[in-house]
């Protein structure tokens, strides 16, 4: 079950990603965000083959919750349709701080997201560092 896209702007792409793998291009969607119930930022990559690394990658920041935002809805359903996405491979969680290393701070840990400091993004569980 994809969790947390669940908001009227981005019903349309929970859909999509419920009829599982239709081939490539595959859309990616993944949520950042502070602390794992707050998404500010979602990334969407186009991948075009098996084993590729995207094509093209897109980021969309908000202040708020960026599930709750149609601008940005519209603009990420926009952009998947234009690269012709056959398939939409997301989560629906909130996986990791917004903030990019090495571009928006240096260091292994995140100044202004101390929640992510010492958990696994995947399982939410403290990860030894």
């Amino acid at each position: 079950m994809v969790r947390g896209m669940r908001s009227p702007p981005f019903k349309p792409m929970l859909k999509k990603a419920k009829h599982g793998f239709r081939g490539y291009p595959v859309a990616t969607v993944m949520l950042y965000g502070p602390d794992d119930k707050t998404a500010t930022k979602i990334a969407v990559g186009i991948v075009l083959g098996e084993n590729e690394q995207p094509a093209e990658l897109r980021r969309w920041v908000c202040e708020g919750e960026v599930r709750n935002d149609p601008r940005v809805a519209d603009e990420v359903r926009a952009f998947v349709v234009a690269s012709g996405a056959k398939s939409v491979a997301m989560t629906g969680k909130v996986n990791g701080c917004p903030h990019e290393q090495g571009v928006d701070y240096e260091g292994d840990v995140c100044p202004r997201c101390p929640f992510w400091a010492d958990k696994d993004r995947w399982t939410r569980s403290s990860a030894a560092r």
